[in-house]
Formats: structure tokens, C-alpha cells, sequence
């Protein structure tokens, strides 16, 4: 069992920055693609960011990806979401994804992870 616990979220202005941390335990965190998404109230949840196992593939959804960086430490088993230029519509919970597989190619869809966390708040003020 894959175990995944976000943290980092809270309450910025525009403009602002976050780094989003997630915590993988349970299994070799190396055998793992790392996605974020998020889910603002009354939407379904959406694909933010991906990153393959070895960290050398990523994938961005198109509003974010010239201000958001995902990143993994292996040693810490770890997935980061870096949130700059942060904007109200940035707003939403945002989740912390696993699925397992060693294939430099990334999934953007909510139905290819399997594993999911609790989730962390992000709130941007204008």
C-alpha cells in the first residue's frame, strides 16, 4: 500500500509564491510516477503536473507551466510542487498522486493513479 501526505498549502496574495511538499511511504518510491491535480469547489478535479520515475519527463497542464515546477527527491521520497506568480483561479485543493510504472511517459489522467492523498488547501487572495 502507497501512502501519500501533502502539506505547504495556505493562504498568499497574488502574486505569491507556495512549495507544496508530498510524502510517499509504503513502497519503493523510485517504481512511481508523481502527479499533482487539484479540485476547486463545484469542479472535478484536474490535472496540474507530472513527473516520470526518474524525474527526467514532466508535463504541465497549459496554465501553469511557465510558473509551477514539479520536482522529486529520492532520498527524501518526496514530490514538490513549486507555485510561483500564483493567481486567485490557482484556488482549489490540491492533491498528491501515484502510479506505479518505470516509463518516462506521463499521465495526465485522474483515472491512471491509483493512489491519492488528503489533500492540501491552496487559497489565493486578490
Amino acid at each position: 500500500q502507497v501512502y501519500l501526505t501533502e502539506s505547504g498549502g495556505g493562504l498568499v496574495p497574488a502574486g505569491g509564491s507556495l512549495r507544496l511538499s508530498c510524502a510517499f511511504t509504503g513502497r519503493s518510491f523510485s517504481d512511481y510516477n508523481m502527479a499533482w491535480f487539484r479540485q476547486a469547489p463545484g469542479t472535478e478535479r484536474e490535472f496540474v503536473a507530472a513527473i516520470a520515475w526518474s524525474g527526467g519527463t514532466t508535463k504541465y497542464t497549459n496554465s501553469v507551466e511557465d510558473r509551477f515546477t514539479i520536482s522529486r527527491d529520492s532520498a527524501a521520497a518526496a514530490v514538490y510542487l513549486q507555485m510561483t506568480r500564483l493567481k486567485p483561479e490557482d484556488t482549489a485543493v490540491y492533491y498528491c498522486a501515484a502510479r506505479v510504472g518505470t516509463f518516462n511517459y506521463v499521465f495526465d489522467a485522474v483515472a491512471a493513479y491509483a493512489y491519492w492523498g488528503q489533500g492540501t488547501q491552496v487559497t489565493v487572495s486578490s
